[in-house]
């Protein structure tokens, strides 16, 4: 994802001014061949402006710039004008770019930019995995994401921790309220009651665990993420829950016996062999057990952005394409009992996640530094926009194992 974008100070068509020495002849002739390529495809873009390393600003638009990019060395003018969607970003992450204003306007510019780095994605989504095998390489990719422990995640997610989206029934409606709605329907899809014996895949910071364990389910929760086991034992500790947490791969753990239920809060993501993924849980659950399941999704595989998946989500995660998985489905026994439309719901969600992390800015640059709060600010506002430009949907699903084999 990339929210940043620089202006041409030189189209025939548009206001501009420039008091000092011309910018660098290369970077004006990129940037008015591609804003104006994009002026005549998208209608109305946001006036903006330039300032180089010179001191020299550039203003493309008309009126007051909505936003401002700053490039401060000569790190930052090679990534704009490279127009290369990581290489920016990874300016920002530098300090090389900095970029002040509402990012969802920024972000309007974003097809700006192109993403192509074909063995960078080869080998991350196909040959690592294949390698070093599934196993093995999710555990070193999650602990990449996971380095920033729970207080960081804290500070921008609701008070439950859930690291999935809620159900929003209403716009204007509290992230913790979306996030009660949701875990409350994925016990209530799986038909949970007190004693039944439940498996959460991925126990993040232990929402399930707890939610759950308070209603006298018995969960056990799989994590491959040390921080995540540590935090979430901590939890079971002290509020004596029937809970425990393991540290085990989804696609690797052997129960004892099987489950009444399955509870999947946004790892089908990190499950991309979805034929490995239903065998497993059709050999998991109990004749007539259910599985809830949510996740991101998006028409075809593999669309996430270069800058993602080094960054944010290493690894061959993916969004979930629904048509490719409930073919998947179509060949098990397994029964598709619902589907939602979640798409609205985990847009606003991010929204929260990013209006909570701007709030904290200071906290996060103070102990974190200024490259993690701007690597978190570029990935959540980057899913506000994909959400709200329909480039990415979400879905809850609820399957069944059926009470008698076929």
């Amino acid at each position: 994802m990339n929210p940043v974008v620089s202006p041409s100070s030189s189209l025939p068509h548009r206001a501009d001014s420039i008091t000092r020495p011309a910018a660098p002849p290369r970077l004006i002739r990129s940037l008015r061949q591609a804003y104006a390529t994009l002026d005549a495809a998208a209608g109305s873009l946001p006036t903006f402006s330039l300032t180089l390393e010179d001191g020299t600003t550039h203003v493309l638009g008309e009126g007051a710039p909505a936003f401002e990019i700053f490039i401060h060395d000569r790190a930052g003018l090679a990534a704009l004008t490279s127009l290369d969607e990581t290489r920016v970003c990874e300016a920002i992450l530098a300090g090389s770019i900095d970029v002040e204003g509402e990012m969802l306007t920024v972000l309007r510019l974003r097809p700006l930019f192109s993403d192509r780095h074909p063995l960078r994605a080869l080998w991350h989504k196909f040959l690592h995995a294949l390698v070093f095998g599934q196993a093995r390489s999710d555990r070193k990719w999650i602990a990449q994401h996971y380095d920033e422990t729970a207080d960081f995640y804290e500070l921008f997610l609701d008070s439950r921790r859930a690291y999935s989206h809620g159900i929003f029934e209403d716009d204007g409606e509290p992230l913790e309220v979306a996030i009660l709605r949701k875990l409350d329907f994925a016990l209530a899809a799986v038909e949970a009651r007190p004693g039944q014996r439940i498996l959460d895949i991925g126990a993040g910071w232990g929402t399930m665990t707890e939610h759950a364990g308070q209603a006298g389910v018995r969960v056990t929760s799989l994590t491959i993420s040390e921080p995540s086991e540590d935090y979430v034992n901590a939890l079971i500790e002290a509020q004596g829950l029937p809970c425990r947490v393991l540290n085990e791969h989804f696609l690797e753990y052997r129960a004892e016996e099987p489950y009444d239920a399955i509870v999947n809060l946004g790892v089908t993501e990190h499950l991309p062999d979805y034929g490995a993924t239903l065998a497993q849980y059709e050999r998991l659950l109990k004749p007539g057990g259910r599985v809830y399941l949510d996740a991101c999704a998006s028409p075809t595989k593999f669309p996430f952005s270069s800058f993602t998946y080094r960054y944010v989500f290493p690894g061959n995660a993916t969004p979930l394409c629904l048509h490719d998985y409930l073919a998947e489905v179509a060949k098990t026994p397994l029964e598709v009992l619902a589907v939602h439309n979640d798409r609205r719901s985990y847009e606003l969600t991010c929204r929260h996640w990013a209006e909570r992390l701007e709030a904290s800015r200071d906290a996060i640059v103070q102990r974190w530094g200024k490259s993690v709060f701007r690597r978190f600010q570029l990935y959540l506002w980057g899913c506000v926009d994909v959400f709200s430009r329909g480039v990415f949907g979400a879905y809850r699903v609820i399957l069944q194992k059926p009470l008698v084999a076929p």
